[in-house]
């Protein structure tokens, strides 16, 4: 099974946009469905966005909507995640996840996962 390494995160202020990589080694993404979920210190896991295989279906998060946009560039096996206006309480640990074919926002049907990156939103 291949490997998912996240990247990008850093110190940002708010109103700042950064793009977070998601990047795959031994597995075809052409064939995936990415999902980005993120994990602020103490709370749960959220959902953040997903798009499907070839990006024709998306679905974000009411709290990331009309500001984070997944991007995916199949040819470099890569999907990016474009944050703008960047709020404090983004800062989390985002993690990107893949599965075979259909989009979901459930964590549990993600079985390959990035090892994440941390995201800090602060002034």
């Amino acid at each position: 099974q291949g490997e998912l390494v996240d990247s990008g995160g850093g110190l940002v202020h708010p109103g700042d946009s950064l793009t977070l990589s998601c990047t795959a080694s031994g597995l075809d993404l052409t064939y995936y469905a990415i999902a980005w979920f993120r994990r602020a210190p103490g709370t749960e896991q959220e959902f953040v966005g997903t798009v499907s295989w070839n990006g024709g279906v998306s679905r974000y998060a009411d709290s990331v909507k009309g500001r984070f946009t997944i991007r995916r560039d199949n040819t470099e096996n890569t999907v990016y995640l474009q944050m703008n206006s960047l709020k404090p309480e983004d800062t989390a640990v985002y993690y990107c996840a893949a599965k075979l074919t259909t989009v979901s926002i459930y964590s549990h049907e993600f079985p390959i996962w990035g090892q994440g990156t941390q995201v800090t939103v602060s002034s």
